[in-house]
């Protein structure tokens, strides 16, 4: 590794997608409906770049895998072909009488909720060294949420 690069902050963001549907408790709109979305999601975190030249992982920030996982375990997995409901809803009573994949959460499940407990979730799992910079989730192909850790300090 050229000398150097070991001292530079890089950032590293992995992609996943998942389908979800939710419903919007109360609300005055159509999302008050069951609906589902295509749910893109992007996670970038920022370190040092392994320095140790006698290992594999010579250059990475992260290994993709690792990224790969946490994500997995913490939104991907729980969600992915899940309805989402608020706890409390008219909903959660019958939710599990119409599927089995039912993921009960304590706030509306807006874009906007779900991308600040994802950024949580993440956050608190992240090997030492290793800060969250931004949580992006696309709700639909032209609207997004976004938590950034700046804004949050």
């Amino acid at each position: 590794m050229k000398k150097g690069f070991s001292n530079h902050i890089i950032r590293v963001t992995k992609e996943f997608g998942f389908e979800m549907a939710h419903r919007l408790d109360g609300y005055d709109g159509l999302c008050r409906n069951i609906h589902g979305h295509s749910y893109k999601l992007a996670v970038t975190v920022r370190g040092r770049a392994q320095a140790d030249e006698a290992s594999p992982k010579l250059g990475m920030v992260i290994d993709f895998s690792v990224l790969k996982s946490i994500v997995g375990e913490q939104v991907v997995g729980r969600l992915d072909h899940a309805l989402v409901v608020r706890r409390g809803s008219s909903l959660e009573a019958v939710a599990r009488e119409v599927t089995e994949r039912v993921e009960v959460v304590d706030y509306q499940p807006t874009c906007e909720n779900m991308v600040a407990d994802f950024a949580c979730r993440i956050a608190c799992r992240l090997p030492e060294g290793l800060e969250l910079v931004a949580v992006r989730l696309h709700e639909t192909e032209t609207s997004f949420a976004e938590w950034v850790a700046a804004d949050n300090a």
